[in-house]
């Protein structure tokens, strides 16, 4: 019989290398900041306890390609980015302006932009 030849073992540290370098990229890919998107009523009167907020309203009345084109709507209803819904149905502590990096949900978990590893949060141009 010839001899076998040995199979070629890699070093542990070269496996744990490569097992860190992949996770870190996973943890970097995955661990992207995910923004609340909340469709808003710009002309609902704001009354109660929240000063500055906008009325939220179903996201069927904001148009998610603002959000693909990285454009804000000046029309009666918009998409408003991050900040606290209260109670009373209105959110407040955002911005108009949607976030460079990272993932955009919507308010009822609908992802509409996935932002992406390196990326912006906005495509299109």
């Amino acid at each position: 019989m010839p001899p076998q030849e040995q199979k070629r073992r890699l070093s542990s540290r070269a496996v744990k290398i490569g097992m860190v370098s992949a996770l870190s990229l996973t943890v970097a890919a995955c661990g992207s900041k995910t923004t609340t998107a909340w469709c808003v009523d710009r002309m609902a009167p704001n009354v109660g306890k929240t000063k500055g907020g906008y009325r939220v309203v179903p996201d069927a009345f904001c148009d998610t390609r603002d959000i693909e084109r990285g454009t804000i709507s000046y029309g009666r209803y918009f998409w408003y980015y991050g900040g606290n819904r209260d109670s009373d149905g209105y959110v407040s502590g955002g911005s108009r302006v949607g976030p460079s990096k990272g993932k955009i949900k919507s308010s009822r978990g609908n992802t509409l932009s996935r932002g992406g590893f390196g990326g912006g949060g906005k495509s299109g141009g």
